[in-house]
């Protein structure tokens, strides 16, 4: 179903992969869209290293949500800030593509699970560790959390030469 990485000398480690997912801010979603256009957009996740799954919120509605209602196959790019082998111009980058489906849920339909997303995000912004209950308290019931249970996930560092 999925395809093997074709530059396989490339490819990093699942261990290295889950580290660019917990510890990068951002990634680029991408969904199937409107008429089957591809629609990416970035989006800011957090990674629950208890059950392996990406999250994320949003409003509940929009371009993402409808595609999302419509089919629950997406994709995720994350990739770090890169670095430099001394002397060289290059600049080497480790991505990591999770291909999953995702979820929707709600602070009415599961209150707990979205502090957890909440919280989990905030903790990649913020060091108030009240931030994240003072904006539930706040806008709460107007959150869509996303949950994606990744199905396949590869990781590669590339060298720009």
């Amino acid at each position: 179903m999925f395809r093997k990485m074709r530059r396989f000398k490339q490819q990093i480690p699942q261990e290295e992969c889950i580290e660019i997912l917990k510890n990068e801010k951002r990634g680029v979603l991408s969904v199937i869209g409107e008429d089957g256009y591809p629609y990416g957009m970035p989006v800011s996740h957090w990674y629950n290293e208890e059950n392996g799954k990406i999250y994320f919120h949003g409003a509940k509605t929009g371009h993402k949500i409808d595609a999302m209602r419509a089919d629950d196959r997406v994709s995720f790019c994350v990739m770090d800030e890169g670095y430099r082998e001394e002397g060289d111009w290059a600049l080497n980058i480790k991505s990591v593509v999770a291909f999953g489906r995702a979820r929707m849920f709600t602070y009415d339909e599961e209150p707990e699970l979205v502090r957890d997303v909440c919280v989990g995000l905030s903790a990649k912004f913020t060091e108030d560790p009240n931030y994240a209950d003072d904006e539930i308290a706040k806008v709460g019931k107007n959150v869509l959390c996303v949950e994606i249970t990744i199905d396949h996930m590869t990781g590669k560092l590339v060298n720009e030469a």
